[in-house]
């Protein structure tokens, strides 16, 4: 490899080390139950805040409160998701690389 492709590489390296980085440190919210139940996580998915509105305390039905906190989630989820990729897509230009985004 000449200097000049070296460069470069290092450069696309140094490029995806700061938007892993971004990822990590975003945080997003996922909500379900029109945001009676709301998920914040990181951008490695790292749940780091659980809110649930005292419209979804019912006693009687623990189910419909148990699916609203996997909806939110799985909402959460598919948001950081899809910035993982805009991110790492901005880094790559679209290449698909194994283990990146």
């Amino acid at each position: 490899m000449n200097q000049n492709m070296m460069r470069q590489l290092q450069k696309v390296q140094q490029e995806m080390a700061k938007a892993q980085e971004d990822i990590q440190n975003y945080s997003v919210e996922g909500a379900a139950g029109g945001g009676v139940v709301t998920v914040t996580i990181t951008g490695d998915f790292r749940v780091t805040k659980v809110t649930i509105g005292k419209d979804a305390l019912d006693p009687e039905d623990v189910e419909t409160l148990e699916d609203l906190v996997v909806a939110a989630c799985n909402d959460a989820r598919a948001k950081a998701e899809a910035y993982a990729s805009q991110r790492m897509g901005s880094v790559t230009g679209g290449l698909k690389i194994p283990g990146f985004g």
